[in-house]
């Protein structure tokens, strides 16, 4: 099927694809500082930012990461770090 520029597919039709094999770097979440704020879940371009705020616990979802950083520039503690992959 052709798409013309501005053209809507069929719901349905797309597939979640795994982007996180392709990045060099992920977030550490210490979780000692972290407040409960939730800015490195609203934050996050791809949604992979999940946790409990009441528990001041977030963690990111290996498949989905891109190693973008913004979880870690938002922080207002800086709670979270980026690390470098180990492949």
């Amino acid at each position: 099927m052709k798409l013309t520029p501005g053209a809507v597919g069929m719901p349905g039709t797309t597939s979640p694809n795994r982007t996180g094999d392709w990045r060099v770097s992920y977030p550490v979440f210490h979780n000692e500082k972290c407040g409960g704020c939730r800015l490195c879940e609203m934050a996050c371009p791809e949604g992979c930012v999940t946790g409990d705020p009441k528990a001041k616990h977030f963690e990111f979802d290996p498949y989905y990461c891109k190693g973008c950083g913004i979880c870690m520039a938002v922080c207002p503690v800086n709670d979270i770090e980026m690390a470098q992959e180990n492949r």
